[in-house]
């Protein structure tokens, strides 16, 4: 996740909005379709609203979208808009699998908060106490930046990570692996952004050290914790960590790529990624992430004292602000206004064509949840557009309640 790709559109990192800011646009008409999800029947005004939101974001070139409101009543509606293959044509499933990318972040940060609560470590600590030498070098210190800077983007470490330049060089590196040490490695290499604490700048790399940390504190990979204390607790069926598998499981979309201006729209639906170090890398589908934030939220994955400072905010950065308008960042955790009052919570995560948003209310019990596959965009105006199209299917989702079959906009 980056504001970087409003600058630089040719550029292909991996993070949020990097996918979105190589490309060009994905032409054809796109089918759409509504799926209820298990539980009571969805409403009218709920899932005409829903698929109308799909459909404007395939409008925009979109390969895919899927996407899951879960309302205060316990009612599940799920609408799909485009195809999940464009050479066969198939329907987007509901419940397919997808990289979910940088949502792990609030998996990591929910850990770590839960060790905090536990007494084993502090925000407070340094990333030295932790991880001695790890960051220093060029003006790097962990002497001076904490967990909590880390959590909350402040640190000023810069990142510095693999690419992807052409389609020759995907097919050629799209197995590679990398170790959190060598991505931490390459981020010394730079000086920081700033000072720790004086600024924010999203920092992938801040969330590989974070991984570094759980597994010193607990002497198991983060991977594993999420799994032993989130995943299972909360019986998630479908959301796990996929190590060097380069394939995803049955159903789900494929994802596409275009490297070059007029190049051939290349499928890079499989590869390892080449991070996944705490930062990102965890498999899931809507349903499960609607789960995790609705709970996380609703208190009965934090202590009290621990979920208020994961909602302790920080306003953006000026580069990161036409992306996420108004957001403010927590640890692990962004709350974004909503047009009919108060605000939400979530996290946006996004690689090679894949974005991820989620918004949950602040008491846990309306959440929405949107998959966009294909996500390809020919200029810096046309990530912003697609951005919009994303934020207003969340801002709908959440602000329209059903009433007696009617639709109003109230929380």
């Amino acid at each position: 996740m980056t504001s970087s790709a409003i600058h630089s559109p040719r550029r292909r990192g991996r993070s949020t909005r990097r996918n979105l800011a190589l490309a060009a646009i994905v032409a054809g008409t796109l089918s759409t379709g509504w799926t209820p999800g298990a539980s009571a029947a969805p409403r009218h005004g709920d899932r005409i609203e829903l698929r109308r939101d799909a459909d404007a974001i395939t409008a925009l070139g979109v390969t895919g979208v899927q996407a899951r409101l879960v309302t205060p009543d316990g009612r599940n509606v799920t609408a799909t808009s485009g195809v999940a293959d464009l050479t066969t044509r198939r329907p987007v499933s509901p419940d397919g699998y997808l990289r979910i990318a940088s949502v792990t972040k609030t998996f990591v940060a929910t850990v770590i908060l839960q060790l905090a609560g536990d007494g084993r470590l502090s925000l407070d600590d340094t990333v030295e106490r932790w991880l001695p030498g790890v960051v220093s070098g060029n003006g790097n210190d962990g002497r001076a930046i904490t967990i909590r800077n880390l959590l909350q983007h402040t640190s000023g470490i810069h990142d510095d990570y693999p690419d992807y330049t052409s389609a020759e060089d995907f097919y050629q590196h799209r197995y590679d692996t990398y170790t959190a040490e060598q991505i931490v490695a390459r981020a010394m290499r730079h000086r920081p952004d700033f000072q720790p604490g004086t600024d924010w700048s999203y920092s992938n790399t801040g969330y590989v050290l974070l991984g570094m940390v759980i597994q010193r504190v607990t002497g198991h990979p983060w991977h594993e914790e999420v799994r032993d204390r989130i995943v299972r607790p909360l019986g998630l069926r479908h959301t796990f960590w996929p190590g060097t598998s380069p394939t995803l499981p049955r159903p789900h979309a494929e994802t596409y790529q275009r490297f070059e201006s007029g190049g051939p729209l290349v499928d890079v639906t499989e590869q390892v990624g080449l991070v996944g170090n705490g930062e990102a890398g965890l498999v899931s589908t809507t349903a499960d992430l609607d789960r995790f934030f609705r709970v996380l939220l609703g208190g009965r994955l934090l202590p009290p004292a621990q979920l208020a400072q994961m909602k302790q905010a920080v306003p953006v950065g000026e580069k990161f602000e036409p992306l996420m308008p108004g957001a403010r960042d927590g640890l692990g955790i962004f709350s974004r206004p909503l047009s009919c009052g108060g605000t939400y919570w979530g996290h946006e995560g996004g690689d090679s064509g894949w974005i991820t948003a989620t918004g949950v209310t602040a008491d846990g019990r309306h959440g929405v949840t949107v998959s966009l596959s294909g996500a390809n965009a020919e200029s810096a105006d046309h990530v912003l557009r697609i951005e919009a199209a994303e934020s207003t299917l969340v801002d709908d989702a959440l602000c329209a309640t059903s009433n007696d079959g009617r639709t109003s906009r109230r929380m």
